[in-house]
């Protein structure tokens, strides 16, 4: 997994401006993604890999299309110093890992990572560190691997119908 560095502030618009919001399809999405602050982002992105940002990723409207438009790029996971409380909320909905790091200064452009949602681990597989956060729940992990609360909603209502 490649790290795309972000600031501070990062905002629902930079993350998709509002002017493309005429689909909440995540691979239409995609085609704008940072298309206004980082042109090169959607172009140049591989599935899997992560961003790794600053303090209150997510800021701004409470639009649920900002993490769709992550997942239709191929973001893997969010690595932040702090996030948007309404974009936590609408990344787990939507099965997009998001996880609160405060030594995120510590990663450049370009690292090469590795999570352990389970354990709770990163390694910056570049410079060698490892760094430890708190593991998530095993019904969030669970929500991420269904690909949202939706679907791990529709799963569990099947079973209970077995």
């Amino acid at each position: 997994m490649r790290v795309w560095k972000f600031g501070d502030h990062v905002d629902t618009d930079q993350i998709i401006p509002a002017e493309y919001l005429t689909s909440s399809e995540p691979k239409f999405l995609a085609k704008y993604v940072f298309i206004k602050v980082r042109p090169e982002f959607r172009e140049k992105v591989k599935k899997g890999d992560v961003i790794v940002a600053g303090e209150n990723f997510g800021s701004g409207s409470s639009r649920e299309h900002a993490p769709r438009a992550l997942i239709g790029a191929g973001v893997s996971c969010v690595i932040a110093k702090s996030f948007a409380r309404i974009f936590y909320r609408n990344s787990i909905n939507l099965g997009l890992p998001v996880i609160e790091l405060r030594e995120t200064d510590e990663f450049n452009e370009g690292d090469e990572v590795e999570l352990n949602l389970e354990k709770g681990i990163i390694r910056n597989l570049t410079t060698g560190k490892t760094y430890s956060f708190k593991p998530l729940p095993e019904f969030l992990r669970r929500i991420f691997d269904s690909g949202g609360l939706i679907p791990y909603v529709k799963s569990k209502i099947e079973e209970s119908r077995r």
